[in-house]
């Protein structure tokens, strides 16, 4: 009955994913037109060309395409890494947690290559449907490091950013910019990759404020369960404005663009921008007045690795791992809400995360 389900699964998305597939590798040129004289009888006939492999990769994911966050963020990195590799890409955003191997399961019927899932909660999903499509290639981003190793056939990579640097990053700025002594983090899930973050948020805020003469406590971490609520984000933002949180951090997505909103409200509201927010994955300053930096994630380049490992036939059983040393982790461009002399100290910082001499 699975299998039937699946293949009318498959079936009923055939048209829709031909919309949203990228193109195809274009045709190939006209062949030249016959010479006017026969070869030489002497003359060896071409060898055929070899037959090339169109390469297809799908993404699966819970929150929009078009978040402004962290759906956004995956997507265009498996846009960017399809169009420098050749393959045509496919995806199915919005997606209820009950419907994840279904939809994993349509793509592999449909025959793509690469199954491209966003985030740790696909995690039971993706070994499931691995199990079954041992021919198909399934990457995690914020996989855990041991998942490839549970997956039977050896089809399955974490692509892993690393969630204490990505702290780091953003809680380095928040120390240095809080005035009142409280800053916020928001997440999606209770996920391990989220209270990496947080943990590395509150640590490197804590540090850089003291070294400041001043202190950053950053208060409890709040859950939305959900990547799409951003009523959520305007609720916990209005509730930690009122704690005292003059700087803000989240991994919730579109509940991280509903806690900008209510800040950019609260900011209107007292005539000045007092209330800061520092964006992630991607680098976003100007979407939101708030906005003061962005913790940047060079995604593309991970699922670009992927692409390559399949390629080659090297696929699976490993964990990559995106850091500030290999660029694959970074922070974006800066407002100019933060103060010349600030801003130079938070790239001395940024070099000693580098270095790693940062906190020592």
């Amino acid at each position: 009955m699975k299998r039937i389900v699946s293949l009318a699964l498959a079936l009923m998305m055939t048209v829709s994913l031909t919309a949203c597939a990228g193109a195809a590798a274009p045709a190939a040129a006209p062949a030249a037109a016959p010479a006017e004289s026969a070869p030489a009888a002497s003359e060896a006939p071409a060898a055929p060309e070899a037959e090339s492999k169109d390469y297809k990769v799908a993404m699966i994911c819970d929150s929009s395409i078009s978040d402004g966050g962290w759906g956004a963020a995956c997507y265009n990195a498996m846009v960017d890494a399809a169009a420098a590799n050749g393959w045509e890409t496919a995806y199915s955003d919005m997606i209820d947690q009950s419907a994840y191997y279904d939809t994993i399961v349509s793509y592999c019927d449909l025959g793509y290559d690469l199954i491209y899932a966003p985030g740790n909660q696909y995690t039971d999903a993706v070994l499931q449907a691995a199990e079954e499509y041992p021919e198909i290639a399934f990457a995690l981003l914020n996989g855990g490091a041991n998942t490839p190793e549970k997956a039977v056939n050896g089809n399955v990579t974490s692509l892993l950013p690393d969630a204490n640097q990505i702290g780091w990053i953003a809680g380095a700025m928040a120390g240095l910019m809080t005035e009142s002594g409280t800053i916020a983090f928001i997440g999606g899930m209770e996920l391990d990759t989220t209270k990496a973050k947080y943990q590395g948020y509150a640590e490197a805020a804590a540090y850089v404020a003291e070294k400041a003469g001043k202190s950053a406590k950053t208060l409890d971490i709040v859950y939305s369960n959900s990547f799409s609520a951003s009523d959520k984000g305007i609720e916990f933002a209005k509730a930690m404005i009122d704690q005292g949180a003059d700087v803000f951090f989240g991994d919730a997505s579109a509940v991280d663009s509903g806690a900008r909103q209510a800040i950019d409200e609260a900011n209107a509201a007292a005539g000045s921008v007092k209330i800061y927010d520092i964006a992630q994955p991607a680098d976003i300053l100007g979407q939101n007045e708030c906005i003061i930096t962005s913790q940047v994630t060079d995604n593309s380049s991970l699922v670009g690795l992927s692409m390559q490992a399949v390629m080659d036939g090297t696929f699976g059983g490993e964990v990559i791992y995106g850091t500030l040393q290999n660029g694959a982790l970074s922070a974006g461009k800066i407002s100019d809400l933060v103060p010349a002399e600030v801003q130079a100290q938070y790239q001395e910082y940024l070099e000693q995360m580098i270095n790693d001499t940062f906190m020592k």
